[in-house]
């Protein structure tokens, strides 16, 4: 198993892979992602926003610095300050910014942006926003401990009587995730207040057992196995986190939610219902992937670094045994791009066997072999990476097979 690992390793194959790297002079803990890296990025991005947005969910944008009063109301200073970035300070006396450590004041400001209604809610924003922590030296691990990482963060805004419905839809999102990257294992952890030190945490025992209730309510209506853990809470509210367990068995802590009604009281977020009085709106926090960085350092673990189809940055390498045969790869490889297919041509002047031999070190899920034979037929030699050579096929027909592979995901 341990041989394994270092198989598996996300950092030796990331390497190897050309998905990311780090350098000194940019500093520790910043990764710098490749092209490829770069594309497995965006495409998890591509499949969530589609997902959120049959969802409800609307997108925000917001900055990588706050002024630091808007971490003091959020609490985010008292209980984090000393392990962040030093504020920075602006040329005006007294003016002091931090590196964002949390999207959720931001958003907290969008909401206050104009009056709401209870017609409005639930509203649902949405946002890939990077933040930055200052870890110690010794905690920095790959892409699985860092100091600037994006979080696939988002806050629902939502009524009282809303927050299970709220709360299982979520859950439902966060499995559809799962399942669609292969994770048939994981464990539902549901993370209360330490009950021997409350100092930890905001808010009142009040709104502490709604939200906790709420949690405890929701998990049981959908069936699902939980493990309850006292400590694990988050300052502001509890939450239910998914540990995920890896190809090797190993445990990950990935998707969290959390149901916060400390955050709309310290910003002051309020709705006006029917009767036309002011209430707070209850917040809930959830990312399904957690940080793009340790979801990615898992997922390189957990396939060993065989994306799947839909996710490899490279889906099919196209195999020219001479340069005879560039102009028809070239032709080959337009007619996959207009099928919205990613492929790369082989022009190197190497003997097939090595041509094959380095698309299988790269992971790459397709190889087509061309000849004389496939030049002069329109064909393609298929070999799919770690199964040998398969069959030849017309284009149009290796095109529908990648497709149909596809069409379950995108």
């Amino acid at each position: 198993m341990l041989e394994e690992a270092r198989k598996r390793d996300h950092r030796k194959l990331g390497k190897e892979l050309e998905l990311f790297a780090f350098s000194e002079k940019v500093g520790m803990g910043l990764p710098l992602w490749l092209p490829k890296g770069a594309m497995v990025r965006e495409l998890l991005e591509q499949f969530l926003r589609r997902q959120q947005t049959k969802a409800g969910y609307v997108q925000v944008v917001t900055p990588h610095i706050g002024h630091k009063e808007l971490y003091q109301t959020s609490g985010h200073w008292e209980k984090y300050g000393q392990d962040s970035f030093r504020p920075i300070l602006t040329p005006h006396e007294g003016e002091e910014y931090l590196l964002k450590p949390m999207n959720c004041p931001h958003h907290c400001e969008i909401y206050r942006t104009k009056p709401r209604s209870y017609r409005d809610l639930p509203l649902r924003l949405a946002e890939f926003g990077t933040v930055y922590r200052y870890e110690q030296h010794g905690e920095l691990h790959g892409l699985t401990r860092v100091r600037g990482f994006t979080q696939d963060d988002a806050h629902l805004f939502c009524r009282d009587d809303q927050v299970k419905d709220e709360f299982k839809k979520v859950i439902s999102l966060v499995l559809r995730v799962f399942d669609v990257l292969g994770f048939e294992k994981y464990t539902a952890q549901i993370s209360l207040r330490d009950p021997e030190n409350r100092t930890k945490y905001i808010g009142t025992d009040e709104a502490w057992n709604k939200a906790e209730q709420a949690i405890i309510e929701a998990t049981a209506e959908m069936g699902m196995k939980t493990v309850t853990v006292p400590g694990e809470a988050a300052f502001y509210g509890p939450k239910l986190d998914f540990m995920v367990h890896d190809a090797l068995g190993r445990s990950w802590q990935l998707g969290t939610i959390q149901v916060d009604y400390n955050l709309p009281e310290r910003f002051d977020l309020t709705y006006v219902g029917a009767d036309n009085g002011r209430y707070r709106p209850v917040m809930i926090h959830r990312a399904p992937f957690g940080s793009m960085e340790r979801f990615v350092a898992l997922l390189i673990e957990h396939c060993a670094g065989n994306f799947p189809l839909w996710l490899a940055p490279e889906q099919v390498a196209i195999l020219p045994i001479s340069e005879k045969f560039q102009d028809f790869a070239e032709h080959l490889q337009s007619e996959l791009l207009a099928a919205d297919i990613r492929s790369t041509v082989d022009h190197r002047d190497e003997k097939i066997g090595r041509k094959i031999r380095d698309a299988e070190v790269q992971k790459i899920p397709y190889m087509l072999i061309i000849g004389e034979k496939e030049a002069q037929t329109g064909t393609v030699a298929v070999r799919r990476h770690g199964q040998g050579q398969g069959e030849s096929l017309e284009i149009p027909a290796f095109v529908a097979l990648l497709q149909k592979e596809l069409e379950s995901v995108l």
